[in-house]
C-alpha cells in the first residue's frame, strides 16, 4: 500500500465528516494511538503527573472507615493484600501502555474482549470515575462547609463545576496543573503525620491497640481482613487513570532504559504503594481523633477534613489550622477530579462512538459523568460507602484481572493470544467470548457472594471470588475456543512495518484519505474499498462500513 494522498469526499465513501472530531481528538488522542510526534514529556514528568492524580483524600476516609469497622489489625492486613494484589495486576497493564502508547480501552479490545466486548468493561470503569469523583467532591464539600460556612448542597455543586475548565484542554492542562501543585499537597499531607508521632509517641501504641467500634477487632480474623481488602479493592481501576497518563511516555531506549522503567513501575502499579500508605495514615488520624480527643469525634473520624483539621489545631492557631485544612481538601479533590473526569469522558466517549458510529465530542460526556457524580453526592454516598465500594470492588477485580491474565498467561505463557496490542476495527472479532465471558462469570458470582446469596460463611470472600474466576477462565476460553476470536485478521493492508529498530511502535506517516489528516503507522490501516489509507477514527465513525476490512481466514 502506498502513502496515496488523494483527497476523498468522506459523506460519499461512508463515513460521517469527522473534522470536528479530528480537531478534539487530535489534542488529547481520545479514541486512538498516541503518537511519539506529541509524547515531548520526558518520563519524569509523564511520572509526576500521573502520580499526582492519586492525591485523592479517599484513601484517609477508607481507611479509616475499615479500621473503625474491623480494627486495626485486621484493617492493615486488608490494606496490605490489596495493595499486593492491586500491584501484581497492575504491572502488565501499566507496561502494555507505556510500550504501545494507548490507553487501557483500547488494550482490553485485543486482549481478551474485542472491538465492540470492551464496551462492557467501559462502562466499569466510567462508574469507578464517577463513583471516585463523587466521593472527592463530598470531602472537598465537607471542607468548604467546615472553613467557609457553604452549605453542603451547594459544596458538591461547587466541587463539581469547577474542575469543568481544567477538564477540557485535556492532557497539556492536566500535566502542569500536576506538576505545579504536588509539591504543597505533599508538604501539607505529611506535616500532620510526622508531628503526631514526634509529639505524640503514644499515638502509635494506641493506633495498633484499637479493636474497632465495636470492641472485636483485637486481632485479626480472615472474614474482617478480606471484607477490608474488599473495600480496598474497589481502587483496583485506579490502575485505568494512572494509564490515561502513561499512554504518553516516549519511546523506550537504550539512553533513557532506566528511567522509563521506574517511571512506569512507580507511576503505574507503585500508585497503590502511596494509595496504602494513605489508607495507614487515615485510620491513624481517626484512632487519635477518637482515642485523644472528643468521644463523639468517632461520628465524623472518617471525613479526612476533620482529621487534618483536627492534627492542625494542635499544631497552630485555630484560624491557620482552618485555613491550612480547607487548602488542602480543595488542592487534593482537584488533583483527582480533573482525572476522574477526564479518564470518564474518555472511557463514555470511546463506547458511545463505537456503538452508535459517531463522535459527539469529549465535552458532552464530561458533563455527563459529572451530572451522574453530582446525583451521588447529593444523595449522600458517605452514608453507605463500605457498600458502594464493596460492591464496585467485584466489578473492577473481575476487569483488571482478566486483561492482566490475558497478557501475562495467554499471551506471554501460552502464546495463544496475540503478542501485540491490537485495537483496530476490522483487525478485531466484535466480541470475543475469553475475556467477555469471564468477566461476566467472576463479576457476576462475586457480586452473588458479596450480598450473602450463597450463604453468610462465604460472603466475605467475595474477593477471592472473583481474582480466582479472573484468573482460571481466561486461559480454559483461550484454549476451549483455540484462540479464534482473537484476530479477525492478521493484515491490515499496509507494507511498512509497524515498529522501528528499538521495538517501540513506528513514526512513520500516512495521511487518511477521509478525515486527510496525518496519522503515525499504528493508527492506520488499509480502506477496503479504496486504494488508500484509512485511520482508526474514521473506521469507527464509518456507518455503512465501507473502509473496514473483510474477514480474513480464521487465526488458530
Amino acid at each position: 500500500m502506498s502513502h496515496d494522498t488523494r483527497q476523498a469526499d468522506p459523506v460519499a465513501l461512508g463515513a460521517q465528516p469527522v473534522s470536528a472530531a479530528t480537531a478534539e481528538t487530535l489534542e488529547d488522542y481520545t479514541l486512538r494511538f498516541a503518537p511519539r510526534s506529541y509524547r515531548r514529556w520526558s518520563p519524569a514528568v509523564v511520572a509526576v503527573s500521573a502520580l499526582g492524580g492519586i492525591a485523592y483524600l479517599a484513601d484517609f476516609a477508607i481507611g479509616a472507615t475499615i479500621g473503625i469497622a474491623y480494627g486495626t489489625t485486621s484493617a492493615l492486613l486488608g490494606i496490605l493484600l490489596a495493595a499486593v494484589v492491586i500491584f501484581v495486576s497492575g504491572f502488565p497493564l501499566a507496561y502494555y501502555a507505556a510500550r504501545y502508547n494507548i490507553d487501557l480501552d483500547l488494550i482490553t479490545r485485543g486482549s481478551g474482549f474485542g472491538y465492540y466486548g470492551s464496551v462492557l468493561t467501559n462502562v466499569i470503569f466510567a462508574t469507578f470515575t464517577f463513583i471516585f469523583f463523587a466521593l472527592e467532591g463530598s470531602i472537598m464539600a465537607q471542607g468548604l462547609q467546615i472553613g467557609l460556612g457553604i452549605p453542603l448542597w451547594i459544596g458538591y455543586a461547587v466541587s463539581t463545576i469547577i474542575v469543568i475548565p481544567l477538564v477540557i484542554f485535556g492532557m497539556k492542562a492536566l500535566s502542569t496543573l500536576q506538576v505545579w501543585t504536588t509539591p504543597l499537597w505533599l508538604v501539607l499531607m505529611v506535616i500532620p503525620f510526622v508531628y503526631l508521632v514526634a509529639a505524640n509517641p503514644d499515638s502509635v501504641g494506641s493506633f495498633f491497640a484499637y479493636a474497632g467500634e465495636d470492641g472485636t477487632g483485637t486481632g485479626a480474623s480472615t472474614a474482617s481482613v478480606l471484607l477490608a481488602a474488599g473495600v480496598c479493592l474497589s481502587l483496583m481501576a485506579q490502575i485505568a487513570e494512572q494509564i490515561d497518563y502513561l499512554r504518553f511516555m516516549p519511546p523506550r531506549t537504550e539512553a533513557n532504559r532506566r528511567q522509563w522503567w521506574t517511571a512506569v513501575v512507580m507511576a503505574g502499579p507503585g500508585w497503590v504503594i502511596f494509595g496504602a500508605l494513605k489508607q495507614a495514615v487515615g485510620l491513624f488520624l481517626a484512632v487519635y481523633l477518637i482515642a485523644s480527643l472528643d468521644p463523639q469525634a468517632a461520628a465524623t473520624a472518617d471525613e479526612p477534613v476533620h482529621q487534618f483539621l483536627g492534627v492542625y489545631e494542635e499544631m497552630m492557631p485555630a484560624w491557620l489550622a482552618m485555613a491550612l485544612a480547607v487548602v488542602l481538601v480543595v488542592i487534593s479533590q482537584i488533583k483527582i477530579n480533573v482525572t476522574n473526569a477526564y479518564s470518564g469522558s474518555l472511557a463514555w466517549t470511546n463506547s458511545f462512538t463505537r456503538v452508535t458510529k459517531h463522535y459527539p465530542g469529549r465535552i458532552v460526556f464530561v458533563v455527563v459523568n459529572l451530572a451522574i457524580a453530582l446525583a451521588l453526592m447529593e444523595a449522600n454516598m458517605f452514608d453507605f460507602l463500605n457498600t458502594i465500594l464493596g460492591f464496585y470492588a467485584n466489578c473492577a477485580m473481575a476487569w483488571v484481572v482478566t486483561v492482566a491474565t490475558d497478557i501475562v498467561v495467554n499471551k506471554g505463557i501460552l502464546k495463544i493470544s496475540p503478542s501485540g496490542a491490537e485495537f483496530r476495527r476490522g483487525m478485531l472479532y466484535p466480541v470475543n467470548p475469553v475475556g467477555f465471558v469471564s468477566v461476566l462469570l467472576s463479576a457476576g458470582l462475586s457480586i452473588v457472594v458479596f450480598f450473602g446469596g450463597l450463604g453468610p460463611v462465604l460472603q466475605p470472600y467475595s474477593p477471592v471470588v472473583a481474582i480466582v474466576l479472573a484468573v482460571v477462565c481466561p486461559p480454559i476460553l483461550a484454549v476451549a475456543t483455540r484462540g479464534k476470536y482473537y484476530l479477525r485478521r492478521t493484515d491490515d493492508g499496509l507494507d511498512a512495518p509497524m515498529f522501528d529498530a528499538d521495538g517501540n511502535p513506528s513514526g512513520e506517516v500516512f495521511r487518511c484519505h477521509v478525515c486527510r489528516q496525518d496519522f503515525e503507522r499504528p493508527d492506520v490501516a488499509a480502506c477496503a474499498t479504496h486504494d488508500d489509507v484509512v485511520c482508526s477514527l474514521c473506521l469507527s465513525t464509518d456507518k455503512v462500513g465501507d473502509h473496514v476490512l473483510p474477514a480474513a481466514a480464521p487465526v488458530r
